[in-house]
């Protein structure tokens, strides 16, 4: 049944008035328009009014929009000009700043601005950094509870780019303070020296390879705040019944990070400068600490009697590690890679030889007496200490 206008009355007034007669029990005047009204250039225009949808339709429905969203190109058609940027069509569109509420594009987690919002597939934003801090607790969305574990193992969490700009564009005042805020937080965890995070964990040594399982949620977000952050390091101690963790500690480079599908990673890193505890703080769950590096002092007038003692500790290392039954060879290889070469320059690092280092992570001996090791400042005395343990392993029968 089509819906024509009357030749001697061509107003479309007229037209709808006929069309009510059309109209079914049950539908909405812009639905019956739609069944029974015909699309002309000089008669009414199509009403298109989509058909209810219950809620779970609409779930649905939302969660094929936003899957598309995130992979394909969006195209807004506001019936107005348009032009073409990056093979994208963007609307010519002006909002009245009387409709443009900024309490209502505020992140439910952390109650400000949106900063690089992104939609989980149940169709619920957040800032991305809020959802990650919320995913490392349980892979759920923080509102409606349903599981996110494979948008967790996918880890592609895209920003939703027309609310980023919507924000960009519109409320450009606050998007620059939170922009500011957000440096200026991100400033803050890129200081080496001041609140650097501290994994409490175990012994860790210069330039001894320090793999880690990290399961933790205080300690996800750690590790992905120093990889954010640009640093790629942090404090490990070992744990102190008094103090929380032990004054001294070594700093850890984070060469790769390995995700996991549930959230948890394997991380490589390996150990950088010494440091002296200052004082002890907490953040959003892990140890924090002031810290100052450590240095081996530098001697001149016994360089030589320092050279010569390196070199006889060396020899008496190589021969111990030479001599242990091939089981705990071949473990002490897979763990902490083989025995680092002599140096020339025993003084060319602030950390001194590599081999020490190598050898305290090796040798089986009590983390504390290790730790002790690691606060020296003296090459000679560390020299020393090393030599006195290896002496002491290879008087033991069977060793």
């Amino acid at each position: 049944c089509r819906c024509q206008i009357s030749a001697t009355d061509p107003s479309p007034k007229a037209a709808a008035k006929r069309c009510e007669s059309l109209e079914r029990p049950g539908l909405s005047r812009a639905h019956s328009l739609r069944i029974h009204c015909n699309t002309s250039d000089e008669g009414l225009k199509r009403v298109c009014s989509a058909p209810q949808l219950g809620d779970q339709d609409k779930g649905s429905l939302l969660k094929r929009k936003l899957s598309v969203s995130d992979t394909e190109p969006c195209v807004i058609d506001s019936g107005g000009s348009k032009h073409k940027k990056q093979g994208q069509l963007y609307p010519e569109v002006t909002i009245p700043e009387d409709l443009l509420d900024p309490n209502e594009l505020e992140c439910s987690l952390c109650m400000r601005l949106f900063y690089e919002p992104v939609t989980t597939p149940c169709g619920h934003t957040f800032c991305k950094k809020c959802l990650e801090r919320c995913l490392d607790h349980t892979p759920q969305c923080p509102l409606c509870k349903e599981s996110l574990k494979e948008y967790l193992a996918c880890r592609k969490y895209m920003v939703t780019t027309i609310l980023e700009t919507l924000i960009k564009q519109h409320l450009s005042q606050e998007y620059a303070e939170r922009t500011k805020t957000h440096m200026e937080e991100t400033r803050e965890l890129s200081d080496l020296t001041k609140n650097v995070p501290i994994f409490v964990c175990t012994m860790a040594y210069p330039t001894v390879p320090c793999p880690l399982h990290v399961f933790e949620p205080r300690y996800r977000l750690m590790i992905r705040r120093c990889m954010d952050t640009g640093t790629r390091q942090f404090g490990m101690c070992i744990n102190d019944p008094q103090n929380s963790f032990s004054d001294y500690g070594c700093m850890l480079i984070i060469r790769s990070v390995h995700f996991l599908p549930d959230g948890r990673s394997v991380v490589d890193t390996i150990g950088g400068k010494r440091f002296r505890v200052l004082s002890r703080g907490m953040k959003d769950g892990y140890c924090t600490a002031d810290i100052e590096h450590l240095e081996d002092s530098r001697v001149r007038n016994t360089l030589t009697k320092l050279q010569e003692l390196h070199d006889e500790v060396y020899e008496q290392a190589r021969a111990w590690f030479q001599n242990l039954k091939i089981h705990f060879h071949n473990q002490i290889l897979q763990h902490f890679g083989p025995m680092p070469e002599r140096e020339d320059d025993i003084q060319a690092t602030p950390n001194g030889p590599a081999c020490c280092w190598w050898l305290l992570a090796v040798l089986p001996i009590d983390p504390r007496y290790q730790l002790s090791v690691l606060s020296m400042t003296s090459l000679k005395e560390r020299l020393v200490k090393i030599q006195h343990i290896l002496t002491y392993l290879q008087s033991i029968p069977n060793n």
